[in-house]
């Protein structure tokens, strides 16, 4: 749901802006923990009303985002980069945000403030790293970082998505085969072998059985399925169906490794970048925990965050925790030594998305194999089915 708010932050500046949450509370807390004292809050039907309006893709704010960083390098304002962009821009959907950004910097709001009237576009992460940069005056080169930043994401979830696309279109073919042997081939054996009224083998029967069923009750396969899917979407909304979902993520075999790795570099490469930008700590490990993706991983840097909070190191509190390899803490707690915590950040996410690139690769080459197995035997069953009667029925004459 969006919520428009008005807000008054520690100031005493009060602005207006919409947010998307779950439901009011949540928007609330939301707000407060930004530091914001809740003035006006009600749900608002703007968002989404119209339904044919272009979508604006994470690539396009990373593009958006580029240009921002070079124009205000340069020396322009960023109302005048924001309106210049817009003019260039053919999404309409981007274009008419630009100028509202631009609308609102103008009216003499912080870009980090306007912002957060398009929560769908810019997380909380890309808020707090341009509030950082806001009060260090390096907006540019903070744009810059950002950019990369989320570039490095969308490869990251680029790849993973290719990886499992030809295993999901392996499954997709295996189904609809198996579907269309059960359905429509084996109907058309059953008369010829009833009509013979030989002795039918037992991979034979439970075949036949299960195409009757198939034909006959279709519509309860039907309505299982939508129900099967519709479960499975509000359960994965639930805590409960979030742990588990998550949970199978990282035990899954072959995959979960991917999985995990994917993770840890999401939320060390925010964590480094958040650092680095000069935001606090405290602020940084939450926002960590937040992007993470995963409930085990956000409990995790929520327990560092309170560790931490309570004086420990974060080397200190990873220390011993099976889902964080034991290397990686050594290495963080080598950057707490030296004070370049940011950069040994930067540098061990680097090194992971190698290691998912390799882990996908790997992955890849033996799922392959597996689906074709399992393929392979699934249509190979149905056929020896169909032909041993006909193999019956030979041997008779």
């Amino acid at each position: 749901m969006t919520f428009s708010y008005q807000v008054r932050d520690p100031l005493g500046k009060t602005f207006d802006g919409t947010i998307e949450a779950a439901n009011e509370d949540d928007a609330r807390q939301t707000l407060r923990r930004d530091g914001l004292h809740v003035l006006k809050i009600e749900a608002t039907e703007t968002a989404g009303i119209n339904l044919f309006a272009k979508r604006i893709t994470k690539r396009e704010i990373v593009y958006v985002t580029n240009q921002l960083a070079v124009m205000v390098e340069t020396g322009i304002t960023l109302s005048v980069a924001l309106e210049g962009i817009a003019d260039q821009e053919e999404n309409p959907t981007l274009k008419k945000m630009l100028l509202r950004l631009k609308e609102r910097v103008e009216g003499g709001e912080d870009f980090s403030t306007a912002l957060t009237e398009f929560p769908k576009q810019f997380d909380r992460t890309y808020i707090s790293l341009v509030k950082a940069a806001e009060h260090t005056g390096q907006l540019g080169t903070m744009l810059e970082r950002i950019s990369g930043y989320m570039q490095k994401e969308l490869d990251m979830r680029g790849k993973v998505r290719a990886s499992m696309a030809y295993p999901a279109v392996m499954l997709a073919v295996a189904i609809a085969v198996t579907l269309f042997l059960l359905t429509y081939i084996l109907p058309k054996f059953t008369p010829l072998f009833t009509k013979k009224g030989i002795k039918l083998p037992k991979p034979t029967i439970v075949m036949m059985t299960v195409s009757e069923v198939m034909l006959n009750y279709w519509y309860a396969w039907l309505i299982g399925s939508v129900v099967a899917i519709g479960l499975f979407l509000w359960g994965r909304r639930t805590e409960l169906g979030r742990q588990a979902l998550d949970w199978i993520k990282l035990h899954l075999p072959i995959i979960g490794t991917v999985n995990r790795k994917v993770v840890i570099s999401r939320s060390l490469r925010t964590l480094g970048a958040m650092v680095g930008a000069g935001v606090s700590i405290l602020d940084a490990l939450k926002l960590s925990a937040e992007v993470s993706g995963n409930f085990f991983y956000e409990q995790l840097w929520m327990k560092v965050l309170d560790d931490v909070t309570g004086g420990d190191r974060i080397c200190e509190s990873l220390a011993g925790e099976p889902l964080f390899p034991s290397t990686l803490v050594q290495m963080i707690g080598a950057g707490e030594d030296t004070g370049k915590l940011d950069h040994v950040l930067e540098k061990v996410s680097s090194h992971y998305d190698q290691e998912v690139e390799m882990s996908i690769k790997t992955a890849t080459s033996l799922i392959e194999p597996m689906m074709i197995t399992v393929m392979g035997v699934v249509v190979g069953g149905i056929g020896m089915s169909l032909l041993l009667p006909i193999f019956s029925l030979s041997r008779g004459h």
